[in-house]
Parts: structure tokens; C-alpha cells; sequence
């Protein structure tokens, strides 16, 4: 004698509630975050923007300047994969979220030694994913252009500081989280090393400006 196959019952008015609070909760949830995210991406874009105007219309520096946290060193370019940000001195949350930070404990552009630049894989770094041995970086400064190229790409483990070590040649490294598509905080470091090549002219637009002597524009 067959038996009927077995009715399932109806979601209980409970249950139906319960589903359609969850329902809303990450709906909502989900907004937030995606609003989140768009409003720092909007505002690290407009930093930038910013940033960079002022940095192109300064003028050299004419008189030892010192160093203080949250200065701008210059802007970066990794041409091939498409990286042109702002650097900022430091690296502290609030600077790597508008910018690529330099290490401070680490060297400057066209001084002996390792610059150490950090920026985040979701950001300003991100390109760094397509990155070659033999592409260019450039460096430029307000005073000066520096080239270097990539000799080797690594991962690492966070606690390796060796990366940071300086150097007795004019090298930079660059730092990003890895994997680039991880959620969350990533467990790894993607690490590039680069040496200089060459010291570069200026960007066209980075020029001195104009001086005012006795009544005269010079």
C-alpha cells in the first residue's frame, strides 16, 4: 500500500517574520556598507585631486624644510598598471586612507638607502596586483625625479621586517596586504622591490614659482 508523500508544513507567522526582519536587516546592512565604502573612495579621490593641484603648482623648496607627519614628499607613478597617487610622510590610518605612506624611519627619494612606501590593496595599491619585474616607478618630488625599476616581487608574512631594512644602494620598496581580493584583514604582504635607475627632469607642470624683486616679476 503506497503512502502519501509525507506535506510539509507551512512556515509558522513567526517564522515568516523573523525571515523577513533578517531580510531587511542586511538588506539595510548592505546599503550602509556599500554607502560606506563609495563615500571613502569619493573622498580619497578628492584628497587627491587636491593634493596633487597643490603639489604641481608649488615651487621648490628653497630652504632646508624638516619633515613632519602628514607632509607631502611627492607623487608616485607606476605607468604600466596604471598607479599615480599622492605620497604622504607617514603612515599612520588616517593617511593611508587618503594616500601612499612613507615609512618614516626609512629613506628619502635620492638619499642612500630603502624608501619604504605603503599603501592599501584596495586603493591606491591595487594595481599593484599586475605588476612586473622591469616596470618603472617614478618618484617625483618637488625638487627632483627619481626612476627605479622592479627587480624582484615577493609575499611575506607580516612579521617579516627584513623588507624594511635599509640598504646600501638608493632602492625603494613597496608594501600592500595580501591577497588583493581577501575580505577582511589579510594574513600576507605583498612586497616589491625596486632599484633607481636614473634621476629624471621634473614633471613639466612642477616649476618654480615666479618672485617679485623690486617691483619686477622674475
Amino acid at each position: 500500500m503506497n503512502r502519501p508523500p509525507p506535506r510539509i508544513g507551512r512556515p509558522s507567522s513567526v517564522t515568516k517574520c523573523a525571515l523577513r526582519v533578517a531580510y531587511y536587516f542586511l538588506l539595510v546592512t548592505g546599503g550602509f556598507a556599500l554607502s560606506y565604502t563609495g563615500y571613502v573612495v569619493a573622498e580619497s579621490r578628492a584628497y587627491q585631486d587636491l593634493e596633487a593641484r597643490k603639489f604641481l603648482q608649488a615651487s621648490r623648496l628653497s630652504e632646508p624644510h624638516v619633515l613632519v607627519e602628514g607632509d607631502v614628499i611627492g607623487e608616485i607613478e607606476v605607468p604600466r598598471v596604471g598607479i599615480r597617487a599622492i605620497v604622504l610622510h607617514g603612515d599612520s590610518p588616517d593617511q593611508l586612507r587618503h594616500a601612499v605612506g612613507h615609512l618614516p624611519k626609512s629613506a628619502l627619494p635620492g638619499e642612500s638607502g630603502n624608501v619604504v612606501l605603503a599603501g592599501h590593496r584596495d586603493t591606491f595599491f591595487r594595481p599593484l596586483r599586475n605588476v612586473r619585474v622591469g616596470d618603472k616607478i617614478r618618484f617625483i618630488t618637488r625638487e627632483r625625479g627619481f626612476e627605479y625599476r622592479v627587480e624582484s616581487i615577493e609575499t611575506v608574512e607580516p612579521t617579516d621586517i627584513r623588507v624594511l631594512q635599509a640598504s646600501t644602494g638608493h632602492d625603494m620598496t613597496l608594501l600592500t596586504c595580501f591577497p588583493f581580493h581577501y575580505i577582511g584583514s589579510a594574513p600576507k604582504r605583498f612586497v616589491v622591490h625596486a632599484r633607481e635607475v636614473d634621476e629624471i627632469a621634473l614633471h613639466p607642470s612642477v616649476q618654480p614659482a615666479p618672485r617679485i624683486e623690486d617691483g619686477v616679476l622674475k
